[in-house]
């Protein structure tokens, strides 16, 4: 990544440390032989990502605005958030929607819900993240677990 290419040397050590990169993680993949499983509708997670695009942009907008006031009022707040996903990756992939968002991020997951705080915490915040919840599952496929 140095932008460096007409050193032979240098391009040697990229080359070693690439294929010693992907020795060790197929001999890790041989020893636990662990593979995570996501059964989803591609059309729909792309559809997911636009949506979670622009409400990153309008999260972020609000957050500006908020920090920007010269009086700041912050309603900060933990709360609980259920989640309906199935697989371990689509719940992953909720809670990191949560935290992508600006002025919220995921704190702890339990069993049945995640554990949210919210920079300013509003009653339309629960509406808004059940709507997510909804997106999330909506692209997980019927043979996730």
């Amino acid at each position: 990544m140095s932008g460096i290419y007409d050193k032979p040397l240098v391009i040697g050590f990229g080359a070693a440390s690439s294929i010693i990169a992907v020795l060790i993680s197929r001999r890790m993949d041989a020893i636990d032989n662990q593979h995570i499983e996501f059964h989803v509708n591609v059309a729909k997670f792309f559809g997911y990502l636009a949506w979670l695009t622009i409400e990153i942009a309008k999260s972020n907008w609000a957050v500006t605005k908020l920090v920007m006031t010269p009086k700041i009022r912050l309603r900060q707040h933990i709360f609980e958030v259920p989640y309906t996903q199935k697989s371990p990756l689509a719940q992953t992939v909720f809670a990191n929607s949560i935290t992508l968002t600006p002025g919220t991020i995921t704190v702890e997951v339990e069993p049945d819900h995640f554990i949210v705080h919210a920079l300013n915490y509003s009653d339309d915040d629960m509406g808004a993240l059940a709507e997510m919840d909804r997106r999330v599952t909506g692209f997980e496929s019927r043979g996730a677990k």
